[in-house]
């Protein structure tokens, strides 16, 4: 997904990757529920993520049919560095550091960090 996704835009995605084909209605049914969002704001945002080329629309009858058209898993990774890119100059340790150091890290995290590294230099 070369263009980034609005944090709605990501709802309706994330929505898509749990289920999908899914209409307007029925996303609109429950993300736009959730969120306070009318019918009408859920197709700006799938015409939006369609426009992006994060969402497919297939014509079904007089309604459309919504699948993703990229992977959650490329999607979270370029959203990853567009994120540690902005904040952290494009390094990981310092965003490590940063979360170290204000404890945002549980001893779970550590040892998947540890586990992570471990993997990474063998």
């Amino acid at each position: 997904m070369a263009e980034r996704a609005s944090e709605s835009e990501m709802q309706v995605l994330t929505a898509l990757w749990d289920e999908s084909p899914q209409t307007a209605a029925e996303l609109a049914e429950s993300v736009g529920t959730a969120n306070g969002w009318t019918l009408a704001t859920v197709k700006t945002l799938l015409a939006r993520l369609v426009q992006k080329g994060a969402v497919a629309a297939e014509a079904e009858g007089r309604r459309y049919l919504y699948r993703p058209a990229v992977e959650r898993a490329e999607a979270v990774g370029e959203e990853s560095q567009r994120f540690v890119d902005r904040l952290f100059g494009g390094r990981v340790s310092p965003m490590i550091a940063h979360l170290a150091e204000r404890e945002a890290l549980t001893d779970s995290d550590i040892a998947e960090i540890e586990a992570l590294l471990r993997k990474l230099k063998s």
